[in-house]
């Protein structure tokens, strides 16, 4: 049975927030924090917090801007945190919106109604809330059937999200599946980390997963291969969980935001990322050569130009290797899909391309994908 991707779908939130207006909060941040504290930082007790600018915030990760739901509080010194209202539980969730956005643009690019959709996967990095599932939510209003489930597999939530819908249509328990990765990851952001608080961005992408013989879309790509990794690694981490307030003095420590060791990911996983897409291509018996897109999780431009480099054999040009994060920041699980969303137009009928993701677990999810 030939599966492919039919539609893809983007919501971009209507906030912006540049490396400028992030580096002048946190060094405010910062100036204070020295200040109240200058006896102890004389003494030895505590080390001098450094200022940050937008010249290493770009060299570090390529990113320029990020969208984010919510603005109000970022950048405020005092509390450096998005603030909104909690919503009432008969209205739509934040993330639901979000996915519900992504999901019909999705759905207009596949020639979909509800009524063709019968599995709807949301994967993300984080959900707002254990149950309801979100994809329970996106369901009922988008007045779909059939059934729906979340799954949280951090940034290679989409492609493993993909993977399930293909699963699903070989087993015969779905028809049409749509997967909404709704990344709502600024509320897990330590605004007050250096090296950190510049790397995520909201957004929320969708894709349309259905056996090649219903597809009627103008771009549809056949998935040629696919396999999902994991290795266990504490190198990323958040250990936010509702067990958290079990023991008070330490729920709203900074390990329970996001935390990552960048130097040990970028030299523990980039090797793990390369050679699954290398066994990947050859397996399908597919050389970097036959290849025109590389759609890679957008994490950090180094990254992402170490991986292409590494399966191309050179440089990537032009567009092989489209980056959005320099608009976008890391959008989590999105990322790949938000790169494939916008440069999959000039694609024809034999055009190869990967979509990789990776990220904390660690996890890697990569397809081997071919324009029909």
């Amino acid at each position: 049975m030939a599966i492919v991707i039919s539609g893809t779908g983007l919501y971009t939130p209507p906030n912006q927030i540049s490396n400028d207006e992030l580096v002048a909060a946190l060094n405010q941040h910062v100036t204070k924090y020295n200040s109240d504290n200058q006896a102890a930082i004389e003494s030895g007790a505590l080390e001098a917090l450094k200022p940050s600018s937008s010249e290493f915030i770009e060299k570090a990760s390529g990113i320029k801007n990020r969208y984010v739901m919510f603005k109000e509080g970022i950048l405020d010194p005092d509390i450096m945190s998005p603030v909104f209202p909690e919503r009432a539980d008969g209205e739509v969730s934040i993330q639901a919106e979000m996915a519900i956005a992504a999901a019909k643009d999705a759905m207009l690019a596949a020639n979909k109604t509800a009524d063709d959709i019968d599995l709807i996967i949301v994967a993300c990095s984080y959900t707002q809330r254990a149950y309801p599932a979100i994809a329970i939510e996106v369901q009922q209003q988008l007045g779909c059937k059939g059934w729906a489930y979340d799954q949280l597999v951090a940034c290679s939530s989409a492609t493993f999200g993909i993977m399930n819908a293909s699963n699903a249509l070989i087993a015969g328990t779905a028809k049409t599946v749509l997967v909404i990765s709704p990344e709502f990851v600024s509320p897990q952001l330590n605004y007050r980390n250096r090296d950190s608080h510049f790397i995520f961005g909201d957004v929320a992408t969708a894709v349309i997963v259905e056996q090649e013989a219903t597809a009627t879309s103008a771009h549809a790509f056949r998935i040629l291969a696919q396999k999902p990794i994991t290795t266990f690694s504490n190198n990323i981490r958040s250990n936010f969980g509702h067990a958290n307030r079990c023991t008070p003095e330490t729920m709203l420590d900074d390990d329970k935001l996001f935390m990552q060791e960048g130097r040990k990911v970028f030299k523990e996983v980039l090797p793990m990322v390369y050679q699954l897409i290398d066994e990947q291509l050859a397996s399908a018996g597919i050389e970097a050569t036959d290849l025109k897109r590389l759609f890679l999780h957008q994490a950090n431009i180094n990254m992402n130009t170490f991986v292409a480099k590494k399966v191309l054999g050179r440089e990537p040009q032009g567009d092989e290797a489209p980056i959005i994060l320099d608009e976008f920041a890391n959008t989590a699980s999105a990322g790949s899909i938000i790169a494939f969303h916008k440069y999959h137009d000039d694609m024809v009928t034999g055009d190869k391309a990967i979509i990789c993701s990776f990220g904390a677990g660690y996890s890697a999810g990569c397809f081997i994908i071919e324009h029909i």
